[in-house]
């Protein structure tokens, strides 16, 4: 990102510089630039220490600024008046080690142009980026149009846009950078390479902005073909350097499950997918690399589809987790939707990925209150339950040796009692899933609080078990075996 104006610029030596010793702001002598990369400079008789990714503050005469970067330096004397001595050897050092690790990584990302802009439209994916949005963030790295398709007009052309500038509501309208938009649905269409940003995250493809029946906000969401669509999901729910036969076995699953829901869901909604674990997680340009990139060609258009009870093939959610514990289970007790290639099957594998903490996780613990408060939220019909005073397994997948809990009962301070999936109470217990992290454990009353102890897998279970593929990967399996094994009697087809 560039200023509007030049700035008159010295390398300035500065002497004696220190880490990590606040002193206090100095207003009078507070100034701002914006974005440059890794240098210090003279602008004003202050020297400024520049951030690779946000504008910082300036040391001034009287005393240093506390600086807003990934690095923070200040300096306990004044600088030198001679502008050709060096810097010392310490700040050298940090300086280069600075530059080549952020300035060196924000120009890689935005190398390869989007491709599949011209595939058919009932394709692109809809991915909720933000909703009941009252301002956002935009910067586009190219020229862009604003388009109205109800109408199918252009009703504005803007050049590069290398600051943010705000997307927000006046008067029940989308503003963009001060320009008012009549219609109740934009789209904003860049050139290539058809990247834009939004709060600071790159995209692909298009941007809608949706403005909401009360006038006071909007949903902001990203049209994109599919390929990119699961570059972004694909490193983002993976880690890269993972086999390439597990990499192009996420990139299948998570191409099914995304075309799934979006022919299940997507007419009835103004967008298809959300970027979250909620569906799955979409990172955008972030999550790319050449690796993930390869695994998402090579498998371009293929989807998995299991036969129905007519002999009909179709696709089914190909759901995924990270880590299943020794077991995957049936979807029926998990999600409630039944397929015949989501019944659960035995897996020996992922414990020879899985880090210790993920296979087997420590005691998590609960406020009985906190726990009531959010469950009576979630599912309203449960206040007639009161404060909920025991919760009981009912139903449980047995495997030998271990149990996942499927189906709880929940009592009541009015006696009364109800039922909810067991995967349900841990996402309303624990919705971020990083302490409560499977139902395979055992609920323990501790007086004020619930223990979930004796903890076992990572995630709901269901389908492909992440670790176990990697593992199934090292040991020389393809692609084709690992779906075949967690997607039983399915089959891999290409849809275009």
């Amino acid at each position: 990102m560039k200023s509007k104006t030049p700035l008159t610029t010295l390398d300035y030596p500065c002497e004696a510089w220190i880490k990590n010793k606040y002193l206090e702001r100095n207003k009078t002598g507070e100034h701002k630039l914006r974005q440059l990369h890794g240098k210090f400079l003279l602008c004003d008789g202050y020297c400024f220490a520049i951030s690779s990714k946000v504008v910082t503050q300036c040391i001034t005469k009287s005393g240093p600024v506390k600086l807003s970067g990934k690095i923070t330096l200040y300096t306990t004397t004044q600088p030198t008046k001679n502008p050709k001595k060096l810097l010392t050897n310490k700040v050298v050092r940090v300086l280069l080690l600075w530059l080549i690790a952020f300035g060196g990584c924000r120009a890689r990302q935005l190398i390869k142009p989007t491709p599949q802009m011209d595939i058919e439209s009932n394709l692109w994916i809809r991915v909720l980026l933000l909703d009941n949005a009252r301002a956002c963030k935009l910067m586009v790295p190219s020229s862009f149009a604003v388009l109205n398709p109800q109408t199918q007009t252009t009703e504005a052309l803007f050049g590069q846009v290398d600051v943010a500038v705000k997307v927000g509501i006046s008067a029940g309208r989308i503003v963009i950078a001060d320009q008012r938009f009549s219609g109740a649905q934009i789209i904003i269409l860049p050139d290539k390479p058809y990247i834009f940003n939004i709060n600071g995250d790159d995209y692909r493809g298009k941007l809608k902005l949706i403005l909401n029946p009360d006038g006071n906000s909007f949903d902001v969401v990203n049209v994109v073909p599919p390929e990119p669509y699961l570059a972004g999901v694909v490193g983002a729910e993976m880690p890269d350097y993972w086999e390439p036969a597990a990499l192009a076995a996420q990139a299948i699953a998570a191409r099914t499950y995304c075309f799934y829901i979006k022919k299940k869901f997507g007419s009835n909604r103004t967008w298809d997918v959300k970027r979250t674990a909620a569906n799955q997680v979409y990172l955008g340009v972030s999550a790319e690399s050449a690796q993930v990139w390869d695994a998402v060609n090579k498998t371009q258009g293929q989807v998995l589809v299991y036969k129905q009870n007519n002999s009909i093939e179709a696709l089914f959610p190909a759901y995924y987790s990270s880590t299943c514990g020794g077991h995957t289970e049936n979807s029926r007790h998990v999600f409630g939707d039944s397929f015949g290639s989501l019944v659960g099957v035995p897996c020996p594998y992922c414990k020879d990925v899985a880090k210790p903490s993920f296979f087997f996780w420590p005691m998590a613990q609960f406020d009985k209150t906190n726990v009531t408060d959010r469950l009576l939220k979630r599912y309203p019909k449960l206040k007639q339950l009161g404060d909920i005073t025991s919760i009981r397994p009912d139903k449980q997948s047995n495997y030998g040796k271990f149990s996942r809990l499927t189906l709880v009962k929940l009592l009541g301070s009015t006696g009364k009692s109800d039922f909810l999936r067991a995967e349900d109470l841990r996402l309303t217990i624990d919705p971020t899933g990083r302490k409560l992290r499977s139902t395979i454990c055992k609920i323990i009353d501790m007086g004020d609080k619930w223990a979930f102890l004796s903890g076992r897998g990572y995630g709901h279970g269901v389908g492909m078990c992440q670790c176990g593929a990697q593992a199934m990967a090292r040991q020389g399996k393809t692609t084709e075996q690992i779906l075949s094994y967690y997607y039983p009697g399915s089959k891999i087809v290409r849809v275009y």
